[in-house]
């Protein structure tokens, strides 16, 4: 029984504007779904992350006018395939595409992660974009 009111902790950004600015952009990345499992599956222990990374990753950077949502993407995608985040970088291929990226804009970026940060970073960047087109049938 405890377990389960752990289970149901609720956001407590400081800034709320920039929060509900970052969940509506959070989503529109991502998509409602993947965003609401997260944020239902969080505990207090993570919420705090929930947080944190809905008001300021999303709300403060990715709502700033200097750069469009397909950039944006296009620098997660190189970030995330040299940082060897797969888990991440799934999320975030499909993500790109919501955000308009193409088949053949994505296999742009990732050869040049390849040449710049190594063919195993490359590699690895590929296969998750392969099986993400495969399951959104791309």
């Amino acid at each position: 029984m405890a377990k389960a009111a752990a289970n149901k902790a609720k956001p407590n950004p400081r800034n709320k504007k920039l929060y509900d600015e970052g969940m509506k952009m959070r989503k529109a990345v991502l998509g409602a779904s993947y965003v609401d499992t997260s944020m239902a599956s969080a505990d207090d222990f993570m919420m705090s992350f929930q947080d944190v990374a809905t008001e300021y990753c999303w709300g403060y950077v990715w709502t700033r006018p200097g750069l469009n949502k397909k950039t944006r993407s296009m620098l997660n995608l190189a970030m995330l395939a040299t940082l060897n985040r797969g888990p991440e970088l799934k999320l975030h291929v499909n993500g790109a595409l919501n955000n308009g990226l193409s088949k053949e804009e994505i296999k742009e970026v990732f050869l040049q992660v390849a040449i710049y940060c190594g063919i195993p970073a490359g590699l690895d960047a590929f296969k998750t974009a392969r099986d993400v087109f495969k399951e959104r049938g791309v």
